[in-house]
């Protein structure tokens, strides 16, 4: 096994073992999450994939690889099928994880509890096995675990159809079927993969002594119905970013220290320096960039007719597919990055809104730095992000779907845009968003919301579940 990179003092506060689903959306808020617990006392050490294990640089926290079966190719193997998958993790990962844990056994730092995603179930069997409390970390926000959680049980009827009655938790928004993560409402059989994926982690959820959810009080019980279903009992956490966009109590905590692409953050910076105060609009749409052709085509056709200037994180395979003549007729106002340090691009003050597909890290980011949102959701949980920001926080809008036709067509995508950059409704969104930033920053601070929840792990470790 590969040596460990530099650890953390020893702290009498315990130690922690994060275990982190192999995929840059589920790293980040991990591995950030793993900072803030070393900042307050506590030893703490990732074991992760022997391939994502060079993408983490962390120097407070330690690192152990362990085994999903496939050492040193990405999650996504082609051939492996995600049930597969799943398969070889839980028998490759429980083994190699178990003899991380007898590996501090007889050290003066021991471990005391597990922190899994939720996507791995089986972190839990390893905890008990070993006599760890253990922690189950959702990557979504409260709302969609919750629903999530009653499709598990059946509770609420699987698989949804357009016609259903709104889904209802109590203290929580009701979601519409157009709302609801695609693999439970609409494309719930082409994605029944990770339809399986997200339902199972609810298998043994209740077993475990902590549920962290990656969001803050408040977040998401803002005017909502009434349900007659309770939501799921879970600790907020969040938001899970770098300290230095909220509390700035973590010294030099710029980046998530987890990345496996290779972002292009200064020649993005330096174009950013020539455009004046909130007047560029950034387009990333996730770590899978999912966005299919003729969506692809509707969003350049948008950003070309909307005459703002733009920063586009795309891949180059899909600057290929962008209508003819777009890059020549844009290239005054526009760049183009293959990947790019979010955080850093977002927290400029050029920035006057965020076109995003909404998935959960990046409507968190966008929230907590106060930059007014345009969603066009794909899948998953991404339909229920946007409802959220134009809904809920009204801090931006949803573009919406044409009828019938699954595509967001541009002159909507260009309405959102000017709604959010330009005249009067623009105005009460920069409030509004000021609004959540301001509470973001808040539940982080010290004596904030979440730092009491973090704060009441840590004094938990060591105790017996």
């Amino acid at each position: 096994m590969a040596e460990t990179t530099t650890t953390a003092k020893t702290s009498s506060k315990g130690h922690v073992l994060v275990l982190p689903y192999p995929v840059q959306g589920h790293l980040n808020p991990m591995v950030q999450f793993a900072k803030r617990l070393v900042s307050k006392g506590v030893k703490v050490t990732i074991a992760t994939t022997t391939y994502t294990a060079s993408s983490i640089s962390t120097p407070s926290v330690s690192l152990e690889p362990i085994s999903d079966g496939h050492d040193f190719i990405p999650i996504g193997v082609p051939g492996v099928s995600i049930d597969a998958y799943s398969e070889s993790f839980k028998l490759h990962g429980s083994q190699t994880l178990t003899r991380v844990i007898s590996k501090f056994k007889s050290t003066d730092s021991p471990i005391d509890s597990l922190v899994y995603d939720s996507f791995l179930p089986w972190g839990l069997e390893v905890a008990r096995s070993n006599s760890l409390s253990a922690a189950a970390f959702f990557t979504n926000n409260l709302t969609v675990c919750s629903v999530l959680r009653k499709f598990a049980s059946g509770e609420f009827p699987l698989p949804a159809d357009p016609a259903s009655a709104p889904y209802l938790v109590r203290g929580l928004p009701a979601l519409s079927y157009d709302e609801l993560p695609s693999f439970v409402g609409r494309h719930s059989s082409s994605h029944a993969e990770h339809g399986r994926v997200l339902l199972n982690q609810f298998r043994n959820d209740e077993d475990a002594d902590w549920l962290f959810v990656n969001g803050f009080e408040g977040l998401e019980t803002q005017g909502c119905e009434v349900g007659e279903s309770e939501a799921m009992k879970a600790t907020l956490i969040g938001p899970m970013i770098p300290s230095a966009y909220l509390d700035g109590r973590i010294k030099d905590d710029k980046g998530y220290g987890s990345s496996l692409m290779k972002p292009l953050s200064e020649e993005c910076m330096e174009w950013l320096d020539t455009k004046l105060s909130k007047s560029v609009v950034f387009v990333s749409f996730g770590s899978f960039g999912i966005l299919f052709e003729k969506q692809l085509a509707e969003v350049a056709k948008a950003l070309q007719e909307s005459n703002f200037n733009f920063l586009w994180v795309i891949k180059e395979a899909h600057i290929a597919k962008l209508p003819e003549g777009f890059v020549e007729a844009t290239k005054d106002r526009a760049l183009l990055v293959s990947w790019c340090n979010q955080l850093e691009v977002l927290a400029h003050g050029s920035i006057g809104c965020f076109l995003t597909h909404c998935g959960w890290n990046s409507t968190l980011e966008g929230l907590s730095l106060g930059v007014p949102m345009v969603g066009v959701p794909q899948w998953s949980d991404q339909m229920n992000d946007a409802k959220f920001v134009e809904e809920v926080w009204r801090v931006g809008y949803r573009a919406k779907e044409e009828a019938g036709g699954g595509v967001v067509k541009s002159d909507e995508v260009v309405r959102c845009l000017k709604g959010v950059m330009e005249g009067e409704s623009s105005v009460e969104i920069r409030e509004s968003s000021k609004k959540w930033k301001d509470l973001a920053v808040k539940a982080m601070s010290e004596g904030g919301s979440s730092d009491r929840s973090i704060n009441e792990f840590v004094e938990s470790l060591g105790k017996k579940h």
